[in-house]
C-alpha cells in the first residue's frame, strides 16, 4: 500500500484550494463560460440574455480569433433522427 493513497479522496472545501490545486496543473480557474463574458472578451459574449445568438458552427477556415465552438461540425442536433425517419418510413 502507497503511503497518502487517499489524500485525493478529501473534499476540497474553499475555492482558494481548487484554485491553487489548478495552478499546480498550470489549468485555468475558475473557467467562465464565453456567453457569460462581454462582446469584447469572447466571441460568444453580450447580448440582452445568455444566448450565443448566431451559429455555433464554425468553418475550418474562418481566422484564429472566430474559432470557437463547434469547428467544422460534419452533423450537429439530435443524434439518431435518421433511425427515427427510416422507422416511419417503413411504417
Amino acid at each position: 500500500m502507497v503511503a497518502g493513497s487517499g489524500r485525493t479522496k478529501k473534499p476540497l472545501l474553499k475555492a482558494g484550494c481548487k484554485f491553487y490545486n489548478m495552478s499546480k496543473r498550470k489549468k485555468k480557474f475558475p473557467r467562465v463560460r464565453g456567453v457569460a463574458t462581454n462582446p469584447v472578451d469572447h466571441p460568444h459574449g453580450g447580448g440582452n440574455h445568455q444566448h450565443i445568438g448566431h451559429s455555433s458552427t464554425v468553418s475550418r477556415r474562418s481566422p484564429p480569433g472566430q474559432k470557437i465552438g463547434l469547428i467544422a461540425a460534419k452533423r450537429t442536433g439530435v443524434k439518431g433522427h435518421r433511425i427515427l425517419y427510416s422507422v416511419r418510413g417503413k411504417l
